[in-house]
């Protein structure tokens, strides 16, 4: 599905952040200890517990691309619910668009409104490069949420998914897998190939691979996000690839395309890994009664941590756990893998 970590272009839909999903991340936001009583710093144990007792009032402006799709949809609706968990924080929220120019309407509209805090997921890294500048300069700290713009001077802090990361994992989780099995096949049905985040997924699962010698990949096919592409495109496969042991796909939407041709197919005899998180693929992954084995986490939890991110840099606070009095300025997820074993963990964070 469509998300990205640090390309400047339109790359996606989508440092450790507060564990693997982020799940979390507002019980440990804490205010920072002032220092303008005294002239020594004070100690990093000296910091308050963390809480979500209510501060000053933020008002948080958020800006995203449109919800074409279930993993962005749930970018939006964790935003919200995060927000609403707060009653020190009011979100303007603009309506979606995959329109550039759409998108820095909306953005300046929350600039003129003089938000506290901004948090952008652009449509196009590159192109909103300027407005995340312009709010910048006029004091409203950035939140870039996953697409990164082209300058970390047009951001406070960046956080989102790490590409390369989901294909590390899957492919380690195949190659741990398939270990012991002499000449062993894979596959990969990938993204849109012009995305940066599909090659840099590609990247990662072909650098885990080289761990395991007797693994080799025999095909890679490219879909484009959606049912319908990864149902054509996945059947395609299986017509040239009579056998083989394991396959890996980007993207759990597409995935359910892919397993309606695996279906129809007739197909059992090899193990399948999704990306993403999303429910239908938790659910497969429970029930077990599918190739589908696992699938790697791009959280869109990503999207509520943003807006704990926003309420902190709005109120002064920093993150508990952490020395550091001041937010860092990059915090990437985890690409954890996601089987039969941990899968109730993560159920609640799934996608439709």
């Amino acid at each position: 599905m469509p998300e990205s970590t640090s390309s400047t272009s339109f790359t996606s839909r989508r440092g450790l952040l507060f564990g693997t999903a982020a799940a979390s991340a507002g019980a440990l936001l804490v205010g920072c200890t002032s220092n303008d009583t005294k002239d020594e710093k004070p100690a990093a144990d000296s910091r308050p517990a963390a809480d979500d007792k209510p501060g000053k009032h933020v008002t948080i402006g958020f800006a995203g691309p449109q919800a074409d799709h279930g993993w962005l949809n749930a970018i939006n609706d964790n935003a919200k619910s995060r927000a609403k968990k707060y009653s020190d924080v009011t979100l303007e929220i603009t309506e979606g668009s995959n329109d550039t120019a759409a998108q820095i309407g909306q953005i300046e509209t929350l600039i003129n409104k003089k938000v506290d805090v901004l948090v952008v997921l652009p449509a196009d890294g590159k192109a909103l490069t300027q407005v995340g500048l312009k709010a910048m300069r006029a004091g409203i700290p950035v939140v870039n949420l996953d697409r990164i713009f082209n300058t970390p001077q047009a951001y406070r802090c960046w956080i989102g998914g790490d590409n390369y990361g989901m294909g590390l994992s899957a492919g380690h989780y195949i190659g741990e897998k398939l270990k012991d099995k002499q000449d062993a096949k894979v596959i990969e049905l990938a993204g849109l190939d012009n995305l940066e985040l599909t090659k840099q997924r590609t990247q990662g699962f072909d650098a885990a691979l080289k761990n395991y010698p007797n693994i080799k990949k025999v095909a890679r096919q490219a879909a484009d996000f959606t049912v319908e592409s990864g149902q054509a495109k996945m059947a395609q496969l299986l017509q040239a690839q009579p056998k083989f042991d394991a396959l890996w796909n980007h993207d759990d939407d597409q995935g359910v395309g892919a397993l309606r041709a695996i279906k129809q197919a007739g197909r059992e005899d090899f193990l399948m890994v999704g990306g993403a998180g999303a429910l239908s693929a938790f659910q497969a992954i429970q029930a077990d009664n599918s190739v589908l084995k696992a699938t790697v986490l791009y959280p869109p939890t990503m999207a509520a941590s943003a807006i704990d991110l926003a309420r902190a840099l709005g109120q002064g606070k920093a993150i508990g756990g952490l020395a550091e009095f001041e937010i860092p300025v990059s915090l990437t997820l985890y690409s954890a893998v996601v089987d039969k074993d941990n899968v109730g963990q993560y159920m609640a964070t799934g996608f439709r």
